[in-house]
């Protein structure tokens, strides 16, 4: 699959217009770690991001965010984005487990160009996926209620029975994680494996994370203390991030830097 590339220098030309919406104050949480606000795209449209301390300010109180959303388990994923080398293992894994057809797409690996010096750039990669959100945009404007979320598990899920094909949740889908299943004729999208690898491993991990060989993606519950999804997110000094927060969605999908911390 070709990844989705931008190189830095268009991006800051697009910024000023581009990224309208997001906050000062998000700008400069941003830019403190090291990173560009205009330098994801997805879909055309900019990916902002903002940093968190590890009880989620700014998304959810931690525990709060478990007592609002009484799942069991409440499954979660934290993207470890600097670590992601761009192999693709992951997409591969994804489409043989899941049969994902020729021009579909469950996960996808963003690229962005960042210059390191004046004759070179450093290529990094940002792994994306649907988010499960609590607050789902999806859900919300469903017509015929075909994407829903499971209420043991808080996973958006897809009923292909009930999809006729107005493709309304993938405009309302701030991450553009929805493609259209022409054989189908039906939307499709990640699951977190819950009918194939998820069912298989017990509810321990999906075929992504399985397939990563640099630990990328850390699947686990939100529950369950002794997940390493769990640990990394209530790590004292972790940063956290999620996407588009500006969307009010409250994503189940985290991201960090390995060696990121609020005191950076």
């Amino acid at each position: 699959m070709k990844k989705n590339t931008i190189n830095v220098k268009e991006l800051e030309e697009k910024a000023s217009e581009d990224t309208e919406g997001i906050s000062s104050m998000e700008r400069r949480k941003f830019l403190g770690f090291g990173l560009t606000i205009t330098g994801l795209f997805l879909g055309g449209s900019v990916l902002s991001l903002t940093s968190s301390n590890p009880s989620f300010a700014g998304i959810r109180g931690g525990k709060a965010l478990v007592a609002d959303y009484p799942y069991s388990p409440h499954y979660t994923m934290v993207i470890v984005q600097n670590h992601c080398i761009g192999c693709e293992r992951c997409l591969d894994a994804c489409r043989t487990t899941n049969h994902v057809p020729d021009g579909g797409y469950r996960t996808d690996i963003l690229e962005r160009s960042v210059p390191v010096s004046p004759d070179e750039n450093e290529r990094v990669f940002m792994p994306i996926l649907c988010n499960h959100c609590n607050e789902a945009a999806c859900v919300r404007v469903c017509p015929t209620k075909a994407t829903y979320k499971d209420k043991k598990t808080g996973i958006v899920r897809m009923s292909i029975e009930r999809c006729i094909g107005c493709k309304t949740c993938m405009t309302a889908c701030p991450y553009n994680a929805r493609y259209f299943d022409e054989a189908k004729r039906a939307i499709d999208k990640c699951n977190f494996c819950v009918d194939t690898k998820l069912k298989e491993s017990g509810g321990k991990i999906t075929a992504c994370a399985a397939a990563c060989p640099a630990n990328v993606r850390m699947f686990g519950d939100l529950t369950d203390p002794e997940t390493e999804a769990y640990k990394l997110i209530h790590a004292p000094g972790k940063a956290l991030w999620v996407l588009r927060p500006e969307k009010n969605t409250m994503p189940n999908v985290f991201y960090t830097n390995a060696s990121l911390s609020s005191a950076h």
